[in-house]
């Protein structure tokens, strides 16, 4: 039986482009940064999975990956390598599926506000402890300071002291008046960072403030809901003035935990984790069992009441998902 010789396109879905990192994600399409310096618009075929992990999108910004020019003249990517770290969510409320936000980053930037919108405590911790389960280093910015009242600065005074102490750092700055802002580029500079928030929150006023020339869109808060409209509408990395990049994605309303056992949860909220060494038993979940050490630490102050409920919040959503799964959180 005689071979038939391959065309010049066949032949052409072999040839590699090289390895280079994803910079733009815009749901069907991804803009690859070779390391050649081109950067070169690429798709994933319909069947790209990642294995072990189940998303709604199996590459991420942020990602090392390796392009090749097909037979019909595109670019794909056809392997992720291995990631350093990411930071994933819930895709949504009644989603088993997660979504990855950005993968093999320094440090993850959580823009919140204490009004215009007012962003919850619980969804703050959500988002730090799934840093910490992910093993991405976390900060807290609090923005639009300009507009505070007495109660605000004292409020945010607090916020700050308290997580700083656990380990994030934390301050607070206005886009609009510039206040913070070198503070806060010089902590981004050098850093692959990652910077989320709700819709409204200002982050690209943040960015558009960071970086001259960046022009994002920025939007108002609707007046009925007091709640922010969604600006962004893709993933993208932007580069820094002076060195680092700032991964910039969509505006999250919220921020769903996924493949938490029960049993872990603790060990993402640092406080509680060490408190619980004091515990009578080593499996203590901290919601009434004998010889707890980390109810009275919170009747004591020791451990704030906003950081409990919001662990207890995660507990409680891990032991719901444990009943209809086996499966748990998957390594990087």
């Amino acid at each position: 039986m005689t071979k038939k010789k391959k065309t010049a396109s066949q032949t052409a879905a072999a040839k590699s482009l090289g390895m280079g990192r994803v910079v733009r994600n815009t749901g069907s399409q991804y803009d690859v940064r070779l390391d050649s310096g081109e950067t070169v618009n690429c798709r994933v075929k319909g069947n790209f999975r990642i294995k072990g992990i189940r998303t709604t999108n199996p590459v991420a910004v942020g990602d090392r990956v390796a392009v090749a020019e097909a037979a019909d003249d595109a670019d794909y990517i056809v392997e992720v390598a291995p990631r350093t770290n990411y930071i994933i969510r819930r895709a949504s409320n009644l989603s088993k599926e997660s979504h990855i936000l950005a993968a093999n980053i320094d440090l993850a930037v959580l823009v919140a506000t204490l009004r215009e919108p007012a962003v919850t405590t619980t969804f703050i911790d959500r988002f730090l402890a799934t840093a910490e389960a992910y093993n991405v280093k976390a900060m807290l910015v609090l923005n639009k300071c300009d507009i505070w009242d007495d109660e605000d600065r004292e409020l945010a005074s607090a916020m700050e002291y308290l997580y700083s102490s656990l380990g994030y750092p934390s301050m607070h700055v206005s886009a609009r008046t510039g206040k913070g802002i070198d503070a806060l580029r010089e902590t981004l500079s050098g850093k692959v960072s990652l910077m989320a928030g709700n819709s409204g929150v200002g982050k690209s006023s943040l960015i558009n403030a960071l970086v001259p020339g960046a022009e994002l869109r920025t939007g108002a808060i609707s007046d009925l809901h007091h709640t922010g409209m969604h600006t962004t509408t893709f993933s993208e990395m932007i580069d820094l003035p002076g060195g680092g990049e700032l991964i910039d994605i969509p505006g999250v309303k919220g921020f769903g935990t996924i493949d938490f056992q029960p049993g872990e949860v603790s060990h993402f909220f640092p406080e509680i984790f060490n408190i619980g060494h004091d515990c009578r038993y080593s499996d203590c979940k901290h919601t009434g069992e004998p010889g707890c050490a980390v109810l009275p630490a919170v009747e004591d102050h020791r451990i704030a009441q906003s950081r409990y409920t919001s662990y207890l919040s995660i507990l409680d959503e891990a032991t719901e998902a444990l009943r209809g799964s086996d499966k748990y959180r998957k390594p990087f």
